[in-house]
């Protein structure tokens, strides 16, 4: 935010000094003390300024290595790494008479509905961006974009999402073999692709309907 010409910063606010701290200092408290650290990255390895098709990129580096740096932790720290890919990748919706970024193989989200059984409208009453409310584009799953993220990030391990966009029938499943026998033959194949076990895998838009495969 800009006054006067000027940019304010958080510190530049008195009701937000108790929430300002040293993130360095606080993360070797938490080293002292033996407690459990955990990073969320944002966007996708695809987005990052140097990694990703510029300029159909955000103004970071997405992957593992750019997130530790920015938030101040030492690789070495790190004991599990968990890549998050979905089942259809996703783009923001295109400008007009413009591109918000290269897709393989784009696919419309009546494809999507035809496939699992989901209803039209309820994919694109979730698929909208979380800050501007726009449509998202999807295409078929990137099998060379896993294997780029997978080199770039070095994942321990794999979270599957949306696994209901494979097959409706997902969504009912508790189980990782209750999963429909096409989809879990692709599971399979992100793991060799991926070189790590998929050890979550999300089956509806529910936090609680994650199958955990997880050996720790």
């Amino acid at each position: 935010m800009e006054r006067g010409g000027k940019t304010k910063l958080a510190s530049d606010y008195k009701e937000l000094h108790p929430y300002i701290s040293s993130t360095w200092e606080e993360l070797e408290r938490a080293y002292s003390a033996g407690s459990k650290v955990l990073l969320e990255g944002t966007q996708g390895t695809g987005l990052s300024i140097h990694h990703g098709c510029y300029p159909y990129v955000t103004s970071r580096d997405t992957t593992v290595a750019g997130c530790l740096s920015e938030a101040g932790i030492s690789p070495s720290r790190v004991r599990k790494v968990v890549m998050v890919c979905r089942t259809y990748p996703i783009r923001v919706q295109s400008p007009p008479k413009g591109t918000s970024g290269p897709m393989s193989r784009e696919l419309k989200w009546n494809d999507i509905s035809r496939r699992s059984g989901i209803p039209l409208a309820k994919l694109k009453k979730t698929e909208k961006t979380s800050t501007t409310n726009r449509d998202r584009r999807v295409s078929e799953f990137d099998w060379a974009l896993l294997r780029k993220a997978a080199a770039l990030n070095g994942p321990t391990d794999v979270a599957l999402t949306f696994a209901d966009y494979l097959h409706k029938k997902n969504e009912d499943a508790r189980r990782f073999e209750q999963l429909h026998p096409d989809d879990i033959q692709f599971v399979e194949q992100v793991e060799r692709v991926a070189a790590a076990p998929v050890g979550l895998v999300s089956t509806r838009f529910d936090f609680r309907a994650i199958i955990d495969r997880r050996a720790w």
